[in-house]
């Protein structure tokens, strides 16, 4: 299809959980990328934005499991760039299967920053070329998530963020927030009802040393499982999820 950068995958055992299902957060890394080597290729990847300083940086994300691939199985996966939106420019992924059935569907939403200043930037050109696609894999952005208003959410953890955390810009990397997202949430749900859908926000980032506190709150709702899950770093908000099982 015009515009869009597709790949074929394998799904490896280390990207997997003890049910052999992919984990959520190596959809992220999947993701991330793919969403790189695209950029490579129209122009404005890490190589190209690093020379005028700038930096991307993933500020929101939203994604739907409707079937988890499994350990070992084919994959196509999609992603295509639909432009700036706002403040943001916005990026969709698609997981099939080798049939062709939606696997997994996102729609995230990117800043572009000053490296040195962590100001955001705006005017990258990225219409001009014609390689805008405006097709939705997940029919609206991910918009703001934040704790219910007079929740009083209970202390789920502490994590210090360490070598394991960080990427090659220096700070956490956003997969690792979910990681920490769904290590808070407790392990009976996890392990035992796959995540249909999450969406999340990054707010803040975090750098080795920094002590991250993480507060839940679960909400049962019909059949649905909802965990509402904020990360603080001293009084900052490094990142606010929803996690629906």
């Amino acid at each position: 299809m015009k515009n869009i950068y597709s790949q074929k995958l394998t799904v490896p055992c280390y990207q997997t959980d003890a049910a052999q299902l992919l984990k959520p957060a190596s959809f992220m890394d999947l993701a991330q990328e793919a969403a790189n080597l695209h950029a490579d290729v129209l122009g404005f990847g890490y190589d190209d934005l690093s020379r005028t300083k700038a930096l991307w940086v993933l500020s929101r994300m939203h994604v739907k499991f409707l079937r988890h691939p499994r350990w070992r199985e084919k994959v196509n996966f999609d992603t295509w760039h639909k432009g700036p939106s706002m403040m943001f420019y916005l990026r969709d992924f698609r997981m099939s299967d080798q049939e062709g059935n939606d696997l997994v569907l996102a729609t995230t939403s990117w800043l572009v920053i000053d490296i040195d200043t962590r100001k955001i930037l705006r005017g990258l050109d990225m219409e001009s070329d014609g390689s805008v696609c405006s097709e939705n894999a997940v029919d609206a952005p991910c918009g703001k998530v934040q704790m219910p208003r007079g929740a009083e959410p209970e202390h789920a953890g502490t994590h210090v963020v360490s070598y394991s955390d960080v990427d090659l810009n220096g700070h956490a990397n956003n997969a690792m927030y979910l990681v920490w997202a769904m290590d808070a949430a407790d392990y009976g749900t996890v392990s035992e009802k796959p995540l249909r859908e999450f969406s999340i926000n990054f707010n803040h980032e975090t750098r080795p040393g920094d002590v991250v506190e993480l507060y839940r709150l679960r909400h049962d709702d019909g059949g649905d499982i909802r965990f509402a899950i904020e990360g603080r770093a001293g009084d900052k908000p490094a990142f606010c999820a929803e996690l629906v099982f």
